[in-house]
């Protein structure tokens, strides 16, 4: 694989990450039908999705985008900027759903990276 193309699979794993958390937390609180279900599993990964996009403006995001450095910055700035237009939108922001948004995301931006590296160093050591 081209080393160019590491950060736009990397970015596109990360937009995948994102949208299976605001799947999940759709199909659990108001899965909706047709065009109505994905139209709210849009409004609900907007603003992840700019926190996301903020977070890939950071130049070592880019530069090492699968590192778990770049997994960490990613990891806050899609949850600081997510959760903060989500207060912003719903003028609300239950504990619950911080606690639950930052550790699903966790699991899911730092475990794609976390389980490429451990690939990486099994084929290196091969």
């Amino acid at each position: 694989m081209s080393p160019g193309r590491i950060p736009i699979l990397a970015f596109a794993a990360d937009v995948v990450a994102v949208l299976v958390f605001a799947a999940a937390g759709r199909l659990t609180h108001d899965p909706g039908e047709g065009v109505a279900a994905l139209l709210g599993l849009a409004v609900t990964a907007a603003p992840f999705i700019l926190g996301l996009a903020a977070a890939w403006a950071m130049p070592h995001v880019r530069a090492a985008p699968v590192s778990l450095r770049a997994g960490g910055v990613v990891l806050a700035g899609t949850v600081v900027v997510g959760l903060l237009v989500r207060a912003v939108v719903t003028n609300r922001l239950p504990p619950s759903f911080v606690i639950v948004t930052a550790v699903t995301l966790a699991a899911l931006l730092l475990g794609w990276r976390g389980i490429s590296l451990l690939v990486a160093r099994r084929v290196a050591h091969n």
